[in-house]
């Protein structure tokens, strides 16, 4: 089998090439058609920003993508699932056109294995920092208990609050996963984005009987009918009441009844959240990975 390889920096071109395959499996090409929707009749901006289509070479039927879309350095790639065959082609397309890859995200095997193929390639070494997991709503199953005080979308006056929990939720999620810090400079949330999700409805709170929010859930506009929710955050002091098991679960039967397909991704090193969203009726759909691409440690010869 041969393999044709597309870039593009079009959204739009992309989804004309690509639409088939990120349709047939909506779920697990939810980040891939979120970036591209969002980036559909926008400037292209300064940093990276591609999609590359991996299409069979004799019937032109797409079988795999790879994104660089990421707003946040060290602009990691995105990548669903390739033909093994593919892997190296890839490799070696990206190695040709300059890119600088130290970071990767997606489904695996493929992640690693074009991890390991880059690392290869340019005398460095790869390694997973993160384990996740995608999940989809198969049948909500509401808290048993529920905690005193009321769910409440998020307002213009809570953006201050919002940002800085949006911004704790990666460093509070690696102490807890036993990683203490995030590889890279990590994903950054700035006012405009917070803005506009609170002006869309997009970030939800509970708040206890004193009024006080105590913990936060937010969630992606669908794509291709398929919502994601995320980030869920408690701050330290407010866990262990079954907040944000009862938000988690009112932002999902929400999203469930307006029509979406609802799905997130867990930290597979945190077993708390990853018990939270199977009682409340989310199940496993693949396994996927945050990894690095380092330059290799060597040790000095003896004198």
């Amino acid at each position: 089998m041969t393999y044709a390889l597309e870039f593009t920096e079009d959204p739009g071109a992309f989804h004309l090439r690509a639409g088939e395959l990120l349709e047939a499996d909506p779920v697990l090409s939810t980040v891939v058609a979120t970036a591209t929707a969002n980036a559909i009749g926008q400037p292209a901006p300064e940093h990276p920003r591609w999609w590359l289509t991996v299409t069979e070479g004799e019937t032109g039927r797409p079988v795999g993508v790879v994104m660089r879309t990421a707003p946040f350095a060290p602009y990691p790639l995105y990548v669903l699932p390739l033909p093994d065959a593919a892997v190296p082609l890839v490799a070696d397309a990206l190695v040709a056109r300059g890119e600088d890859v130290s970071a990767l995200n997606g489904a695996l095997p493929t992640a690693r294995v074009l991890a390991t193929e880059l690392a290869r390639r340019t005398g460095r070494r790869a390694h997973v920092h993160e384990h996740t997991r995608l999940h989809v709503l198969k049948r909500l199953v509401e808290p048993r208990v529920a905690p005193d005080g009321r769910p409440r979308v998020a307002v213009p006056a809570d953006a201050e609050l919002a940002l800085a929990w949006f911004r704790a939720f990666h460093a509070d999620a690696a102490v807890q996963a036993g990683r203490f810090a995030p590889e890279g400079d990590g994903e950054m949330f700035g006012e405009p984005e917070i803005d506009a999700r609170i002006a869309e409805g997009r970030i939800w709170l509970w708040e206890d009987m004193l009024g006080k929010p105590v913990s936060m859930v937010g969630f992606n506009a669908p794509a291709l009918g398929v919502a994601r929710v995320g980030p869920v955050y408690t701050p330290g002091a407010d866990r262990g009441h079954g907040y944000a098991s009862v938000l988690t679960a009112h932002v999902s039967r929400l999203l469930r009844d307006s029509g979406a397909r609802v799905c997130l991704f867990t930290d597979q090193a945190n077993p708390t959240s990853n018990k939270i969203y199977a009682a409340i009726g989310y199940e496993p759909v693949v396994d996927m990975a945050n990894l690095v691409i380092s330059r290799a440690i060597t040790t000095p010869a003896p004198a």
